[in-house]
């Protein structure tokens, strides 16, 4: 992890222990776990802190670094950028909505979902293999950990960067 990534997770840490948001919110808990470091500096670098350490309620549908590590090299980067941060604060909108849906809310089959960014939708598969999500591109993302519950929402753990695009095909 590059040194930009491990200061922004660093700020973020300090900033929250000082009251920034409630003991078990979503930010609070996505800095307690390493494999979100790349998320929390994505975080960070939209200013989207404070939002999601309100009362929400949230869910989130959070990627792993691996999930950023696999986009084409450079993208994190490039996205982190101050001048790229509204295609950043896109790309992470579309991780969340804003509904606390835990797994055994999502039905059966496929249906599409309304993520926080207002012109996307999510078409989420829910099936005796578990969950996965189609995004805008019609690539999939699977739950690995669902029901992370948080003070203000839960947290799905997905092991793909959600993008934004057409919308997906719910079959």
């Amino acid at each position: 992890m590059n040194n930009s990534f491990k200061a922004a997770a660093a700020v973020l840490a300090l900033s929250l222990t000082n009251g920034a948001a409630s003991a078990n919110s979503i930010v609070d808990i996505a800095v307690g776990d390493e494999r979100f470091s790349t998320l929390v500096a994505a975080v960070s670098a939209a200013g989207l802190v404070e939002a999601l350490s309100g009362p929400g309620p949230f869910t989130v549908y959070a990627p792993v670094n691996d999930a950023f590590a696999a986009l084409p090299e450079g993208t994190v980067e490039t996205l982190l950028k101050p001048e790229n941060k509204d295609q950043l604060t896109n790309v992470l909108l579309y991780h969340v909505d804003d509904r606390k849906l835990s797994s055994d809310m999502i039905p059966a089959g496929s249906n599409y979902f309304k993520p926080m960014l207002d012109s996307a939708r999510l078409c989420i598969t829910a099936g005796s293999n578990g969950v996965k999500i189609a995004d805008g591109t019609g690539e999939m993302a699977t739950v690995v950990i669902a029901d992370i519950e948080a003070d203000n929402g839960v947290i799905h753990v997905v092991d793909k960067v959600l993008l934004p695009g057409t919308r997906p095909a719910c079959h």
